[in-house]
């Protein structure tokens, strides 16, 4: 998608009433003048499409009326429905993933980059929210990478990263995310996927060069774990760096949407006791494709 494409998809958007309101330099837009849901019209889809495209990821307010099928619905207007492969939907939905323990997600990651279809887009929407805290983190791989010095740019576009949803990392690359992890609801040790997916990917809809790393990666390929780990420290650090990122601070009835092709992502867990519970719906993505052409592919599967 071109930028002149992106400028008139915002300004048909524009015409049917959604304001765009930048809420960070780097990423993040707040939407006004729009209700959450399956109806809208195909004018409306286009103009939060191009926005997510061009602000990663989107902000609504005030959705109080927003319920489980109507953030199905909402999603489903983006593309067909991901089911996460191994957590159980929430209630009686088709495929929210409801988040109850904010700590297993407090490390920075991108959703399910251990199948070879990541999600393209993810919606979330709060439950139930702690008197204080609990905010959610958002940062730009593209920009990120945009960032990387010349020198890094060109190591980052020849390597290729292992992603496993086993949770039996190297203890030197991944101890303090072992140490927070929680078993949410799930059994990993019964579902063990791993994916090579490029570190650098095109964006299919913008054509942007983007990360992809985050928690979930294990190793570089080629490369064993401690020097893996440095690289991977190295690298994600243009992720984190706080410029490149946005903080949500949630309020009933909001609803954040994000490109999970270029965003990586974290929750805050600084609310103590108090209970924090989100459900999230995701879109499904596409293989990812490297600077090369070439594509992620699948290592093994455990069931």
């Amino acid at each position: 998608m071109t930028e002149a494409t992106l400028h008139a998809q915002m300004d048909t958007g524009a015409a049917s009433g959604i304001e765009v309101i930048p809420v960070a330099g780097s990423i993040g837009a707040e939407l006004q003048g729009v209700r959450v849901g399956g109806d809208l019209t195909p004018d409306q889809v286009a103009q939060i499409r191009a926005a997510l495209l061009q602000y990663k990821v989107v902000f609504f307010r005030g959705q109080h009326d927003l319920d489980d099928a109507g953030q199905e619905d909402f999603a489903a207007l983006f593309g067909p429905l991901q089911k996460h492969p191994m957590v159980a939907a929430s209630g009686g939905s088709a495929a929210l993933l409801e988040l109850t323990e904010g700590y297993s997600a407090s490390v920075w990651h991108t959703d399910l980059t251990f199948v070879t279809e990541p999600s393209a887009f993810s919606v979330l929407r709060p439950i139930k929210l702690p008197p204080c805290g609990g905010d959610t983190l958002w940062a730009n791989a593209a920009m990120a990478y945009q960032r990387l010095p010349q020198p890094l740019r060109v190591l980052a576009d020849n390597l290729w990263a292992i992603h496993s949803s086993a949770f039996d990392f190297d203890a030197a690359f991944n101890a303090d995310y072992l140490a927070r992890m929680k078993d949410y609801g799930s059994n990993p040790a019964r579902h063990i996927s791993e994916v090579e997916h490029p570190v650098v990917h095109v964006h299919p809809e913008t054509g942007e060069r983007s990360l992809i790393l985050g928690s979930w990666v294990k190793r570089f390929v080629g490369l064993n774990g401690p020097d893996s780990a440095k690289i991977f420290e190295i690298l994600q650090s243009y992720v984190a760096m706080p410029e490149n990122t946005v903080r949500w601070h949630w309020q009933a009835g909001d609803v954040a949407m994000w490109d999970n092709r270029a965003t990586q992502h974290r929750a805050v867990p600084d609310y103590g006791d108090g209970e924090r519970i989100l459900r999230r719906a995701t879109v499904l993505g596409s293989v990812p494709t490297a600077i090369d052409g070439s594509h992620s592919r699948q290592r093994k599967t455990q069931a």
